[in-house]
């Protein structure tokens, strides 16, 4: 009796313990702290004024970040997360801007455009004229109406002008030749041809031309310019020709 009196007791007890147990409260559990927020990305941005140059000339280069910790331009290099700075590129260049942070990286860049002026053509010089092409260009023929040796007024001219090339050049000397058309004989058109060489000859003389630089000759109608029988050509003979005979 006392064995399964015992046994009982036990029995009871451990049942008693066990609802107490169960009728406690249980402790609440604490949730994980939240995960700390993710570094922030970095920003940047790059602009160059002006974005247009001419070669030789500096343009500034200004930039913002945030986030960053690690900013730099490539050709310039590591430089403060804002700021700027002047530049000159000798060409067209595109600067890039790297910004690095714990969050990543951002880049920016900005384009300069050189201009350089159109390359000059190097043009060569005309070619050296000889004395005798300079001096057919500046010293042209007078010429008379038939049966005279008057030097009109626009031949004067034309040898007051030669006048003054020829006296650049004073090592020169000058032989004026006196011709006629195929009209007249011989001796009168011999004749003729001299007054018409000299009276050239005085006309320079006057306009400062030493006379010991000039000679006069006549061909009368022994050498003309053009052959056939027409007053048009009779008048490219009817003149006084200058040569320069050093």
């Amino acid at each position: 009796m006392n064995t399964r009196f015992l046994l009982t007791a036990r029995v009871a007890a451990l049942t008693i313990l066990l609802v107490i147990a169960g009728c406690s409260k249980k402790r609440p559990v604490a949730p994980p702290p939240p995960p700390p927020p993710p570094p922030a990305a970095p920003t940047a941005s790059l602009s160059a004024n002006p974005s247009t140059v001419q070669a030789g000339q500096p343009t500034q280069l200004t930039w913002t970040t945030e986030n960053a910790t690690d900013v730099t331009i490539e050709g310039i290099g590591a430089v403060n997360p804002g700021g700027s700075q002047s530049v000159t590129p000798t060409d067209s260049t595109t600067y890039r801007l790297v910004a690095k942070g714990p969050g990543g990286q951002q880049e920016a860049t900005a384009r300069v455009t050189v201009n350089r002026p159109a390359p000059v053509e190097n043009t060569p010089p005309p070619p050296t004229m000889t004395d005798e092409q300079l001096f057919e260009q500046n010293v042209k023929d007078a010429f008379f109406d038939y049966d005279s040796y008057q030097l009109r007024p626009n031949d004067q001219q034309q040898l007051a002008a030669a006048a003054q090339f020829l006296n650049q050049h004073p090592n020169w000397k000058i032989r004026i030749e006196g011709y006629c058309d195929e009209r007249g004989s011989t001796e009168y058109n011999m004749a003729l041809g001299d007054s018409r060489a000299n009276a050239a000859k005085q006309t320079l003389t006057a306009a400062g031309i030493n006379a010991s630089r000039l000679s006069a000759v006549s061909f009368g109608k022994e050498k003309p310019f053009c052959t056939e029988s027409t007053e048009a050509c009779w008048q490219q003979n009817r003149r006084a020709h200058f040569v320069l005979a050093r």
